[in-house]
């Protein structure tokens, strides 16, 4: 089951023939690329944006849309899907295009400045910047490592929930010690329409990466007898007919116990890949891509790099402070994109008529 979004703001690309000229491409259409829509839609820059994804709102749409996100400036909370929703109806006065399904997979400088892009449905683009929004890169859930396994991904075996009402009423099985694990774990116990049958969790030791008050929780769940933990892990599986029916779990006494399932939830957090990002010519380090604190720019000139992509002293990897560095980094670029116009102002959207006509919504007028 896909997110629901308002179609209404979402621009699609038609057929073109030959590249798409254009001012900026952003990669990445999680909260940051978004917002930089927006932040170059206040200096006038028109943006083309590509996802590998079939909808807009990157990690927290696809890991966790239900999932309360409370550090958003002014927003006590909300989930990562509404979130998407408002920042899709923040940008829809710039007309952004979106090219979603598909990845980036030659980025090359041109003789004239300008760099030629093109993604993997073949879709080609000339343009002027290059906006690098793209998270962890194609992230990539870290997988249970058990041979032959991988035959029931997607039937029975899951690296994240897109539909919760799937797993209503049966024995599930969730295996990993972070947030998502617990958080999952916990929702299926509650009662409500996506209670499970039973929850048993499964993690490799008794200490967790996730919320203390939700450990707390779940332990309190555990001796109510709601749910089960095991320490363990698992080496190998039980199958009948075609389908998965247990889990083999070898604890820390070495012995080895069949846990029946009819679902198998793991949750072992994100491999970050970068991809063809890593051939570009980027300085990378860490897997992530080196950048100034003045413009968020890359080592190469008119490439720019926002949010958990890029790295800096004292970089802290929150969606607040991608949008800092999407209102820095369309700053660095209007000089590269508009170099008639010379220095670039800053004007406010709270008394600027030029920003509310850009905007499309009427000046104020104070007493």
């Amino acid at each position: 089951m896909e997110p629901q979004l308002n179609q209404e703001v979402i621009n699609t690309a038609a057929a073109h023939d030959g590249p798409i000229e254009t001012d900026a491409v952003i990669i990445g259409a999680g909260p940051v690329g978004l917002f930089q829509v927006f932040e170059l839609g206040l200096l006038e820059i028109k943006a083309h944006i590509i996802d590998a994804l079939a909808y807009p709102g990157g990690q927290p749409v696809e890991l966790y849309p239900d999932k309360p996100i409370y550090d958003i400036p002014a927003i006590p909370v909300c989930t990562g899907q509404e979130l998407t929703d408002a920042l899709l109806k923040q940008i829809e006065p710039f007309g952004a295009t979106f090219h979603l399904g598909q990845t980036v997979s030659t980025v090359q400088k041109q003789d004239d400045g300008r760099f030629f892009v093109e993604t993997s449905k073949g879709t080609r683009f000339l343009t002027k910047t290059i906006f690098i929004a793209g998270g962890v890169g194609a992230f990539e859930p870290r997988t249970l490592k058990v041979d032959g396994l991988d035959k029931y991904d997607g039937s029975q075996l899951f690296y994240r929930v897109k539909n919760p009402a799937d797993f209503a009423g049966k024995n599930l099985v969730i295996v990993g010690g972070g947030d998502s694990a617990l958080d999952w774990a916990l929702n299926f116990v509650n009662e409500g329409p996506n209670k499970a049958e039973s929850v048993i969790l499964i993690h490799r030791r008794d200490g967790f990466k996730a919320a203390p008050a939700s450990v707390a929780r779940m332990k309190e769940l555990c001796d109510a007898y709601e749910m089960q933990f095991i320490v363990g892990q698992v080496t190998g599986f039980d199958e009948k007919d075609g389908r998965l029916t247990g889990a083999k779990v070898t604890g820390a006494d070495g012995v080895t116990r069949v846990v029946p399932l009819d679902m198998l939830l793991v949750f072992f957090g994100l491999s970050p890949k970068l991809g063809p990002i890593a051939d570009w010519g980027l300085q990378i380090e860490r897997k992530q891509l080196v950048v100034d604190t003045e413009k968020f720019s890359t080592n190469i000139p008119g490439i720019f790099a926002v949010g958990d992509i890029n790295t800096y002293p004292g970089k802290k990897k929150l969606i607040l402070s991608g949008f800092h560095e999407c209102a820095l980094a369309a700053f660095g670029a209007a000089p590269l994109i508009f170099p008639e116009k010379g220095k670039i102002h800053l004007q406010y959207t709270t008394t600027s008529p030029k920003l509310h006509k850009v905007l499309g919504v009427e000046s104020p007028v104070f007493d």
